[in-house]
Order: C-alpha cells, then sequence, then structure tokens
C-alpha cells in the first residue's frame, strides 16, 4: 500500500474531489481525518470508509475560522503521533467579471481560496518538521494557469494560491516539506455552479466541455484523485514547486 502507516488531513472533504482524494488515501493504506463544515455528509463518508475496514475519522470545520482550523489540524497530528500528508481543497466559486463582484465576494473568495490554505499549511509546519517532513497539498485550479472569461474573483484567487505554493516549496524543500498545488480543469460537480451561471446554463456549459476541451469531455473525481495520490505518496518525492493540471487538455 502506498501509505501505509501514514496520517492525512483533508477539507473539503464531504463530496467531490475533496472526498475521492480521501477515499483514495484511506484505501491505501493511510488514516484519515476529513473535515468539511457539512458535519452530516463528511461523517458518512467516514464511516462509509471505516465499513471497509479503512482508518478515517470526520471532523466538522469551517475554515474560515482561523483558529478552529489551526487546533483542528494540530490536535490531529497530535492524536495521532504524526501528519503525513495535508490535503487543503476547500474553496469557493464566485462568478462575475470586474463590475459585477462585489467587494466582499472577492474577500471572501480571498478568505476561502487562498488564506485558508495559508493558515493550514501553517499549521501542517511543526508535526512535518518534527518527523522530518512531508506533504503539502493545495488545490489551485487549471484556472491559475490560464484566465477564465467573467470569472475575475475566481481566476485571481486561483493563480495567488499556485504562486503561494510556490513560494513556501521554495522556502521548506530542504526540510524535506514539499508542496504541489492540485489544478484540476471541468469535473462533474455542484462546484461547477458558477461556470454555469457564467456561460448562461447547463447546456452552455456542456456545449463547451464538448468543444473546447481537446478530450471532450468532463474528469472524473477518480482521476482527480489519481494526482492525489501521486502527490502524497513516494511517487513525487523528487516533486515540489509544481502544477499538477489534470483537465483533459483544456488550458493547452
Amino acid at each position: 500500500m502506498l501509505l501505509e502507516g501514514r496520517v492525512a488531513f483533508v477539507t473539503g472533504a464531504a463530496s467531490g474531489i475533496g472526498a475521492a482524494g480521501a477515499k483514495a488515501m484511506a484505501r491505501e493504506g493511510a488514516t484519515v481525518v476529513l473535515a468539511d463544515r457539512d458535519q452530516p455528509k463528511v461523517e458518512q463518508v467516514a464511516l462509509a470508509l471505516r465499513q471497509e475496514g479503512c482508518k478515517a475519522e470526520a471532523i466538522a470545520l469551517d475554515v474560515s475560522d482561523d483558529a478552529a482550523l489551526r487546533k483542528a489540524i494540530t490536535d490531529a497530528a497530535g492524536r495521532h503521533g504524526r501528519l503525513d500528508i495535508l490535503h487543503s481543497h476547500v474553496g469557493i466559486q464566485v462568478e462575475g467579471a470586474l463590475e459585477q463582484v462585489a467587494v466582499e465576494d472577492m474577500d471572501a473568495s480571498w478568505a476561502i481560496n487562498v488564506r485558508s490554505h495559508f493558515v493550514a499549511a501553517q499549521a501542517a509546519l511543526a508535526p512535518m518538521r518534527r518527523q522530518g517532513g512531508g506533504s503539502i497539498i493545495i488545490t489551485s485550479s487549471n484556472s491559475g494557469v490560464q484566465y477564465d472569461r467573467g470569472m475575475i474573483a475566481y481566476a485571481t484567487t486561483k493563480h495567488a494560491v499556485l504562486a503561494m505554493t510556490r513560494q513556501m516549496a521554495a522556502d521548506y524543500a530542504k526540510e524535506g516539506i514539499r508542496f504541489n498545488a492540485l489544478c484540476p480543469g471541468f469535473v462533474d460537480t455542484p462546484f461547477n455552479q458558477g461556470f454555469e451561471v457564467q456561460m448562461g446554463g447547463r447546456e452552455k456549459l456542456e456545449t463547451y466541455i464538448s468543444s473546447a476541451i481537446p478530450m471532450g469531455r468532463f474528469g472524473t473525481v477518480e482521476e482527480i484523485a489519481d494526482g492525489i495520490l501521486f502527490l502524497a505518496s513516494d511517487r513525487s518525492s523528487f516533486m515540489t514547486g509544481h502544477a499538477l493540471v489534470i483537465d483533459g487538455g483544456e488550458c493547452i
């Protein structure tokens, strides 16, 4: 098993990519702490994993609460004696061009899409430093390597988190703490609602997917989870500061 004996902490783990990545890591032997503000849903995911024989626990967490986020990560490392993997995944999608996005919505985008990852990474440093290394995966987007029309808050924050991840990678490489960004493209989950609105409805989004993405389809959460496993495991041991784009060729 790729992650036997390791401990992982995942935010935004109740559904979609976050849940898929948590499941993949648990099935590869990791003890996984699944965190999400939707407590009933994240508990269902953890319960299903335990019923498979995996090691998983769920906690309720709002990542916009800095103190709660730090405490959740620190406590998880304390309970399990180590922290090998942090997947800071949670994000929000606000649609609109410059004149359509309220300052408050830009602030909210920044708080979740950048600040929460910064706080989570800070909290993970101490336990990873004590054990001599670890893997921190931060979800950006393929919107972090290209520009989406009419999505200024989303694209700006996703570019920012990619820059932050690379800066942290440069600063901590010598300590064996790796930082990489996960950059998914379109995966068919409810998270796409902002793009649906911006494009004018589900039918127009599907037309875009079939025509603008070279592979002509949505990705699956399982395909993104394979990327998460790669970044979490020793298979990417010489990789840090990388933006792993999994988007069917959209950004080409």
